[in-house]
Order: structure tokens, then C-alpha cells, then sequence
């Protein structure tokens, strides 16, 4: 994964990773692919769930283009627990962030399902987190140090909302607020876009969320994004300091959205699958839609998703036990 990691930190293009060779394709391609996605549409994942659905199409791994099926709750879980008891055949995948299968682990004692319950496909695509501030905070907060300071002085008034309880967004923000020695109060939606509408109407002070989705909002100065979780910043947010860069090292995540299939999917199947996403993945209007939304596309091995997704889980333990959340918290 080594390789993976450099190019994440390059981020000098949004060239993606070769698949497994189609030569392990399926005897006979499927009908179609039902991709389910867990959080609302319109959000930054859906539009990887779509783009690459559609691209299905005439492959050796399915005769007709995809399609998505929103499921959105729960942080994302439901998603996940659908496909625990799909068909294992191939017809069914789910595009999930990595925290599904690396971080509610901590968080949920009673999670439905077992990270091995579900096997990795190939990641779609890399997001980087940021914190924005909306109308309900006062023009002349412009950083995050500002933001801080506003939000220390002003307790009652400092939430901030996070697509869901447990999220990597949530997580961030609270770590953040325990660096900082801040109280910052968490606010869950159903997912990015509730919790933005929210953030533009000036309902919550402040969002954490995939910073892709703020950009309509950040150009027509309805939001101001303060900093970013990347290791390094932003291709698509140059002029927006990380939290690194910013005094707080380990409020840091460059989380990725991937496909996954049930556990007991042949080998042969997930070759097949791997084949398609990947080759869709280096598809320049998939790498173009992707980037309006803040995302880099990133096709991986099955092995190479296992390897990281493993990482990311012994990152985070830690972590989640520092923060103190869990689902009874």
C-alpha cells in the first residue's frame, strides 16, 4: 500500500491505480448491478456510485449500465447491513466510506455487521474533510483560530453538523474540540446535504463534511471552509490551510469511498467487478465529474483496499477511545 500512500500525498493527479486483469472475468456477464450507497443523493459518494454505475455497461462483467439505490440512515450502517445478506453473485455491491468497515467497529458495540461480512472490491475515490463556517457565525471569523475563539466565548451557539453520528466527519470535529480544549456540540444529519442546507440557513454555526460538497456554496460566499483534513491541502481548496498546517496533526483523514461486495462473492466475480470499476475509474469524464465535487478518483485492488481499510482500523482505535463516543455516549 506504500505506493497508494505516495500517491495520495502527491496529489498531482488524478491518475488511478490499475485493476486485476479482466482475464478473470466471468463466464457470462450479469444483467445489470444494483450499487446501493447509505446517505441521500446529491452528495459528494453518490455521484462516485453513479458515475461508475454507469459506466458498467458493456463490460464483461455486466451487459447493462448500473444503477444506485440510496439507503440512506444510520450513518451509512443500513447500506452495509443490506449487502451482509445479498446475493453473493456479483449483482449487488455497496460504495461505502472506509470508517463503515474501520471505525464503527469502536463506536457501535451492537453493529449488524462484521467487517468481515463484506469483502473489498477497488476504492473509488479519495475525500478530504473541512470545517466551514455559515451566516449564524459573524463575518470577521475568517480562521479557524477566529473560529475557536468565537466558539469558546460563545458556548450555546457552537455546534457544528456532521453526516452522521460516528461519521469521520463527527470524529474529526470532536477531536478537534479536544485539542483545542473547545466544546464543540455535534449535530448528526441524514447525510451531507441536510446538514449543509442546515449550515447555509444559519440553523447550525458550523459543518464538518467531505469539503467537496461546500464548493457551489464556498464560491457564492455562503460559506467560508476553514481548514481541511488532507495531509496535504486540497487540489480543488489551494488558498484552505489543513489542520495540520494549522496546529492540530492528527485532526487528519483522507478518507475514500469503496466498493464492496458480500463476503462469500467467488474470486472470479470480484476479479470481474474490480476490472469494470477500475477501467471506469480512469475514465477522464468520471476523473472530470468526480473532481467538480472535490473528489480524486482512485481505482485499487481488492488487496490494496483490505491493506489500507486494516490501517485505517488501528489508526482509529485509539482515537474513538480519546474522543470517548460510542453509540450508548
Amino acid at each position: 500500500m506504500q505506493h497508494r500512500r505516495h500517491f495520495l500525498h502527491a496529489l498531482g493527479s488524478a491518475a488511478v491505480l490499475g485493476g486485476l486483469s479482466p482475464l478473470s472475468a466471468l463466464a457470462q456477464a450479469l444483467d445489470q448491478v444494483k450499487i446501493m450507497y447509505g446517505f441521500p443523493p446529491g452528495s459528494a459518494g453518490d455521484s462516485v456510485a453513479r458515475r461508475v454505475a454507469e459506466k458498467l455497461g458493456g463490460t464483461p462483467y455486466s451487459k447493462n449500465p448500473g444503477f444506485v439505490e440510496n439507503k440512506p440512515g444510520a450513518g451509512g450502517r443500513i447500506a452495509v447491513e443490506t449487502l451482509k445478506n445479498s446475493p453473493a453473485d456479483g449483482s449487488v455491491l455497496t460504495l461505502a466510506p472506509v470508517s463503515a468497515l474501520a471505525v464503527y467497529p469502536y463506536i457501535y458495540p451492537k453493529l449488524a455487521y462484521k467487517p468481515e461480512d463484506v469483502t473489498q472490491v477497488s476504492i473509488g475515490a479519495i475525500m478530504f474533510h473541512g470545517l466551514a463556517v455559515g451566516p449564524a457565525v459573524p463575518a470577521e471569523v475568517k480562521t479557524l483560530k477566529d473560529f475557536l475563539a468565537w466558539a469558546k466565548a460563545n458556548p450555546a451557539q457552537a455546534s457544528y453538523g456532521s453526516p452522521g453520528a460516528g461519521s469521520m466527519p463527527h470524529l474529526l470535529g470532536a477531536l478537534l474540540g479536544l485539542r483545542a480544549g473547545v466544546e464543540l456540540k455535534h449535530v448528526p444529519y441524514r447525510g451531507t446535504v441536510p446538514s449543509i442546507t442546515d449550515l447555509v440557513g444559519g440553523q447550525i454555526a458550523a459543518a464538518m463534511n467531505p469539503s467537496g460538497d461546500y464548493l457551489q456554496y464556498m464560491k457564492a460566499g455562503r460559506v467560508r471552509v476553514l481548514a481541511t483534513s488532507g495531509r496535504k491541502r486540497s487540489p480543488y481548496l489551494p488558498d484552505v490551510p489543513t489542520f495540520t498546517e494549522l496546529g492540530y496533526p492528527d485532526v487528519t483523514s483522507e478518507e475514500w469511498f469503496g466498493f464492496y461486495a458480500p463476503a462469500k462473492t467467488p474470486p472470479a466475480t470480484i476479479a470481474a467487478a474490480n476490472a469494470a470499476i477500475t477501467a471506469a475509474l480512469k475514465d477522464k469524464s468520471v476523473i472530470d465529474a468526480l473532481a467538480l465535487v472535490g473528489l480524486v478518483a482512485n481505482g485499487s485492488t481488492p488487496q490494496e483496499m483490505a491493506a489500507d481499510q486494516k490501517a485505517e482500523y488501528e489508526r482509529w482505535g485509539p482515537l474513538v477511545k480519546q474522543i470517548g463516543f460510542t453509540a450508548e455516549s
